[in-house]
């Protein structure tokens, strides 16, 4: 498994939104931490790929000297292929989002009534359930069955297989849930046996829609992708060419002011959005093709 990176450098409070934007084509997320009340703040940043430090200094000193101030010192670095969810594991709290009970296998407790439980596993995939983009996409998918449910469902950048499990136990139907990491995709498989839900969702390591699973498959009833905010941009077509005519699409992994990037692309391809859920700095939006 390749390490991810670091980029990190740390700015005067007013200018981290523009710092910000500018690094942010060069990275996969970006996250800002105020270090001292009215005073420094750091940005920091983690990528999938090794980032071209000479092009973002580059970009930082010009940046800098527009507004006056010294060039930041930064850091580029490789991160530890550490198991940080198992690190903090035994300090996970059960989760309820929507008709969603998530806990892990150290929760001794019955599901409250009511509640459907996930047992969550998650290692190193993303998605135990803490995350404002998981419980979002968790309240929309509840509230869409509410409404009549789904016949099928894919679940794109599936990580732990979380939102896969959820829909299979909510409607009973089958899933297909594609992620570009075959590690995510080991210790999802093993998620949907915890769940019991192997027989319905199928899991595949595969370089989003050119998965071979979801061309053979066609359309879909709903399509859930919880990613981020310029790669569900630049998948806006493929989602619509695999997306039924009427059919349902939950978007998140996106900032309050990223959901213009992702309604506009969205649009263009003929979806319109009717309803969004904002939890913390982050949205999840509902679209309806």
């Amino acid at each position: 498994m390749q390490p991810m990176w670091r980029v990190a450098f740390e700015v005067p409070e007013a200018l981290v939104p523009v710092f910000a934007d500018m690094v942010e084509p060069h990275v996969d997320a970006v996250s800002t931490f105020e270090l001292q009340e009215g005073g420094q703040w750091l940005v920091e940043c983690t990528s999938y790929n090794e980032p071209d430090k000479a092009r973002i200094g580059l970009k930082l000193a010009v940046l800098a000297a527009a507004h006056g101030i010294a060039e930041p010192d930064l850091t580029v670095e490789p991160l530890a292929a550490i198991d940080w969810v198992t690190r903090t594991y035994l300090s996970f709290p059960p989760i309820t989002a929507g008709r969603f009970f998530i806990h892990g296998s150290h929760h001794q407790k019955p599901v409250p009534k009511g509640k459907l439980g996930l047992q969550i596993e998650a290692a190193m995939a993303f998605g135990s359930g803490e995350h404002a983009t998981t419980q979002g996409c968790l309240r929309a998918i509840s509230e869409l069955s509410a409404r009549g449910g789904f016949a099928n469902a894919l679940d794109m950048g599936c990580g732990s297989g979380i939102l896969a499990f959820a829909l299979a136990k909510l409607a009973r139907v089958p899933v297909i849930g594609v992620d570009i990491d075959e590690v995510s995709i080991e210790i999802a498989r093993e998620n949907a046996r915890l769940n019991r839900v192997a027989d319905l969702v199928k899991l595949y390591a595969a370089n989003g829609y050119a998965a071979e699973a979801v061309r053979r498959h066609g359309k879909f009833d709903l399509i859930v992708a919880n990613i981020l905010a310029r790669p569900l941009a630049r998948m806006s077509p493929d989602l619509r060419r695999y997306l039924v005519p009427g059919g349902t699409a939950i978007l998140s992994g996106l900032l309050h002011h990223q959901e213009p990037l992702v309604i506009n692309a969205h649009r263009a391809q003929g979806l319109r959005l009717v309803k969004r859920f904002r939890l913390g700095d982050w949205s999840t939006l509902v679209l309806k093709g």
